[in-house]
């Protein structure tokens, strides 16, 4: 993306606004390598979270799951 060219976004998710984009663009501009490479890496440890590859065409169905139990009222 060109640094000048702005991009509208018309909606938002909930709790989603343009200045908490901004934060989060700006502090993953300003890690270093190292930090990043800590960053991924302590996620990795974090044993409440697994990571596994999906084939692409399996994503939306992967992302529909963990949606519908990180829903109110799912069981």
């Amino acid at each position: 993306m060109v640094e000048n060219e702005r991009t509208s976004i018309s909606e938002l998710p909930d709790g989603w606004t343009e200045s908490r984009i901004r934060d989060i663009i700006d502090y993953y501009d300003s890690q270093t390598d190292a930090e990043a490479i800590a960053e991924a890496e302590a996620a990795y440890e974090d044993d409440g979270y697994s990571v596994m590859l999906v084939p692409c065409d399996l994503v939306p169905q992967v992302q529909a799951l963990i949606s519908a139990s990180a829903s109110p009222g799912s069981d």
